[in-house]
């Protein structure tokens, strides 16, 4: 088993390119405003080790961030800027989360679905 690294800047940044390259009419404009030039943001429970996790965007009080412990972008509430509330390992792609966002900031706000955090297999 290999040793777990942060994901790099210039490799999210390929990440974010990729996820944008597949977005298209309003839900392009949404990324558009709603994106910010990736900051670490702290995070109590998995992001010591890595020094964060990288947020991409902000929306109301919900950001974007990219988890790279489980390879997927996330949406978590924060209440103080610069720390994420929720850990979520939801593996989706940038384009699979600006749809979900997208459609919960124009509708109730609530979010169809979400993984939380890992769980113990009582059986492994």
């Amino acid at each position: 088993m290999s040793e777990w690294t942060p994901i790099s800047l210039k490799d999210l940044e390929e990440e974010i390119r990729d996820g944008e390259s597949r977005l298209k009419g309003k839900l392009l404009d949404f990324w558009r405003l709603v994106k910010i030039v990736p900051e670490k943001w702290e995070e109590k429970t998995y992001g010591k080790e890595g020094g964060g996790f990288w947020v991409v965007a902000i929306c109301g009080k919900r950001v974007i961030w990219f988890n790279d412990i489980e390879d997927g972008f996330n949406i978590s509430p924060y209440k103080k800027y610069g720390r994420i509330e929720e850990y979520y390992c939801d593996q989706d792609g940038l384009d699979e989360i600006i749809i979900r966002f997208f459609n919960a900031a124009k509708s109730d706000g609530q979010l169809p679905w979400q993984l939380g955090a890992p769980q113990e297999i009582p059986w492994l």
